[in-house]
């Protein structure tokens, strides 16, 4: 499977911020913002990442990721040069999807739970068709709203209605079979101009092959899109961290513990940013794994 990042669009909703910036590279407590979809896909399995975003910020994110060997990824990157819909990413990256399935990730979507790292795993094996993720929302007016019968069993698909069947919002994770390369060639911009995501879930929907899994309890999902949730994300992830002792969308460490990378190489890359917390956390977390391992 090959992963998407999507990190492109102005940041609006996020002046004055974004005005020299690009959104994800904002931090979300104590990494930039970029970290927490990529670290989705490595969760999944998926080391064969592309990143879209400005012309303007590419460079920027190429200097924070690199490559991606460090990792033990292979990270590549491309201009999205207008905001021009999410379903165009598939436009986008059709070479770098070629003939297998795809996951895609919005840049500015944090998930978080325990056993989603199962949840993922187990999803991305079984995609035939699409498969999106649902979340519960008190205002489904604000979002995709996805609608199920007693079994689960998706019915409809409904952006932003005023009479929501559901509160089952449609989050920032997608994943697809090939199909979805020529679905979204097909596609007509819709009123804003943009080749919209909802109508490529639409048309598998159609074809009766679309999918929704729900987040339950004991998953958060935020889109990390204004300042009120730009803060709440950030403050998620710090009490997180002080409760439990763990960092989350650790890069390094998910590299480490999906045995991407060896303890070695963890313990270099914490090393290289010993003054932080989060580079001495790096280090203990590599020390720690080689004596387990060596036990």
């Amino acid at each position: 499977m090959k992963g998407i990042v999507l990190a492109g669009g102005s940041g609006t909703r996020l002046y004055p911020l974004t005005l020299a910036t690009s959104k994800q590279l904002l931090a979300v407590h104590d990494k930039p913002m970029l970290y927490y979809p990529v670290s989705v896909l490595m969760l999944a399995g998926v080391r064969d990442i592309l990143i879209i975003s400005n012309p303007d910020v590419v460079p920027h994110i190429q200097d924070l990721l690199g490559d991606g060997s460090r990792l033990g990824l292979n990270i590549s990157y491309a201009e999205q040069k207008e905001p021009r819909g999410i379903a165009e990413a598939f436009l986008i990256g059709a070479d770098h999807i070629g003939h297998d399935r795809s996951a895609l990730v919005l840049g500015d979507n944090l998930f978080h739970g325990a056993g989603f790292y199962n949840v993922l795993q187990r999803e991305t094996r079984a995609v035939d068709g699409c498969t999106l993720f649902g979340y519960s929302v008190a205002d489904p007016g604000r979002y995709g709203i996805a609608e199920t019968d007693d079994t689960g069993r998706l019915l409809s698909i409904c952006e932003k209605p005023r009479s929501p069947r559901s509160d089952q919002a449609i989050t920032g994770l997608y994943l697809y079979d090939n199909d979805v390369v020529g679905i979204a060639a097909g596609l007509r911009p819709s009123e804003r101009g943009e080749l919209e995501i909802t109508d490529v879930n639409q048309e598998y929907l159609r074809q009766g092959r679309a999918k929704l899994v729900p987040l339950s309890r004991g998953y958060t999902w935020m889109d990390c899109g204004t300042h009120d949730t730009l803060t709440a994300a950030s403050q998620y992830v710090q009490v997180i961290q002080e409760r439990q002792g763990v960092r989350v969308a650790c890069l390094e460490e998910i590299a480490l513990r999906m045995g991407y990378i060896d303890a070695e190489a963890c313990y270099e890359l914490g090393a290289r940013m010993w003054q932080s917390d989060y580079g001495r956390y790096l280090t203990e977390i590599a020390h720690n794994f080689a004596a387990h391992t060596v036990a």
